[in-house]
């Protein structure tokens, strides 16, 4: 039967649940407080003829991603058209850089070079990583996670050992590789999930897999193009946008959700998936509705915020490669800064993403965008004068590695982004930009769970639920929202918006 559904929020989950309810046949519609879809993953065109992504950059896991379009009848390329890196990217160290070349073989050839044996240990680490990625993201992350009894397969429980879920994954990459340029390949990744590598499960040795063998693309037009092309089918099914409508309220009434206030106007809807981040989510209803209070947020581990800049620059930059991840400094130390001391780093390593060196659509013809990022730790106090105490570090590493002095007076447009602009943009708790961290004690089950469990009609989906943080985990959290949702017995009206 037909259900009006209202979709908190246009990130990739929420446009993942806006499609997918959408296809069932329900009258979906979603509200965004931004005046454009995209969520994190928005863009933005400057006056002098820049496009900036403003999150993701990294197109791992092509596969997970264009399972969304197969699930509507056409592939990801229909879309837009991508690109394989070649090389993925570069690692500059304090003594010496290297390319990760986008061709397997060529990575075996490389780590051998690098260390005698190399080349034959991450065989075999791919091939169990292989195998992580498909029972992993092929099982695993699809589980709703309402129970533990979810996983209680015997497929599932034959896999256990050979998942690594109890060992942590310093020690796992260290029984394969011991020089650290290697180690600091493997482990690099797992930053963005959340914590140390000595506290994330080696079971995440998936994602060496599905970036480093499936390889690292870039969608031409940038990864906005995704947001763009899962919006269209959006519509396509049926959903409709509504931009710049902030919800303010959500209604209740007897164990149910009755609709939401947006703009002072109540609108009634039989459900609701909230893609907003959600801690914010939960402070829209009355405190007893809520799935968790204060202090549970307070105990949790967030993965990172970021400080970005996104610059613009009046001649092309040499040596710079478009993935460019600056690691001259401890790794550990900054981990630490990050996980442990939850301060503004002493020694930071940080990203820089040049897209120009790929798509000339996103530069002004001899200029270079260039996109700079350093994770820090959420909650932090962010001013302008600390956000350019390290830009003048990040820049003046850029100008050692590539040769070229001076290049702040080569910046024609310049626009940075912190802790505060994730809070007033997202409503991020504590501006994080990616959510939960991925330890074992928030991992599946442990993660804050999917439906309101006073409200049989609210569902949450998003970074800080299940799957977790990242692209192809979100796009499979709105598709287990939807789901969700779809399997509902019972519901109160239909109605037509």
């Amino acid at each position: 039967m037909r259900k009006r559904i209202a979709i908190i929020g246009s990130g990739f989950s929420g446009l993942s649940a806006a499609a997918y309810a959408a296809k069932e046949g329900h009258d979906v519609h979603v509200f965004e407080k931004n005046s454009i879809p995209g969520g994190r993953a928005r863009q933005f065109k400057t006056d002098n003829g820049y496009t900036f992504d403003m999150g993701p950059s990294w197109y791992w896991m092509p596969d997970m991603i264009n399972a969304f379009f197969n699930d509507f009848g056409y592939e990801a390329t229909d879309f837009y058209k991508l690109v394989k890196l070649d090389p993925q990217f570069e690692m500059i160290f304090a003594d010496g850089r290297l390319n990760i070349p986008s061709a397997y073989s060529d990575l075996k050839t490389l780590c051998e070079d690098i260390e005698p044996g190399a080349g034959e240990k991450l065989e075999a680490f791919m091939n169990a990583a292989r195998y992580k990625y498909e029972v992993g993201m092929r099982q695993f992350v699809q589980k709703p996670c309402h129970s533990w009894w979810e996983f209680v397969t015997p497929q599932i429980a034959a896999s256990a050992v050979k998942l690594d879920l109890l060992s942590n994954f310093r020690s796992y990459v260290k029984r394969y590789f011991k020089h650290p340029w290697l180690v600091a390949l493997m482990e690099f990744p797992v930053i963005f999930l959340g914590a140390s590598p000595k506290k994330i499960p080696a079971l995440y040795s998936l994602m060496n897999y599905g970036g480093y063998v499936l390889g690292t693309w870039y969608p031409m037009g940038g990864f906005y193009e995704l947001v763009l092309a899962m919006q269209r089918i959006a519509e396509s099914e049926g959903a409709s946008f509504h931009f710049n409508q902030p919800v303010e309220e959500i209604c209740t009434n007897k164990g149910k959700v009755t609709g939401l206030i947006v703009k002072g106007e109540e609108l009634a809807f039989d459900a609701v998936i909230a893609s907003s981040d959600y801690h914010h989510t939960e402070t829209l209803l009355d405190a007893p509705l809520r799935n968790y209070r204060e202090d549970y947020w307070e105990s949790r581990t967030f993965a990172p915020s970021s400080l970005i800049y996104y610059l613009g620059f009046n001649e092309p930059i040499p040596n710079l490669k478009h993935h460019t991840l600056f690691l001259e400094h401890d790794f550990d130390g900054h981990i630490d800064d990050i996980y442990t001391d939850k301060k503004w780093p002493g020694q930071p390593l940080f990203y820089a993403c040049c897209p120009s060196k790929t798509d000339p659509s996103v530069a002004p013809t001899g200029h270079e965008n260039l996109f700079l990022l350093m994770p820090l730790a959420p909650g932090l106090e962010d001013n302008v004068a600390m956000r350019e105490k390290y830009f003048r570090e990040m820049i003046t590493r850029i100008e050692k590695a590539t040769g070229v002095t001076n290049l702040v007076s080569k910046i024609d447009y310049k626009h940075s982004y912190c802790v505060n602009d994730f809070i007033g943009d997202y409503n991020a708790y504590k501006g994080n930009a990616y959510g939960l961290a991925n330890t074992l004690a928030q991992t599946a089950v442990l993660k804050p769970a999917i439906r309101n469990k006073q409200l049989s009609n609210l569902f949450y989906a998003g970074q800080l639920t299940v799957p977790g943080p990242g692209v192809p985990p979100s796009l499979i959290s709105g598709k287990i929202a939807a789901t969700a949702v779809n399997n509902l017995k019972s519901f109160r009206f239909e109605k037509t918006f």
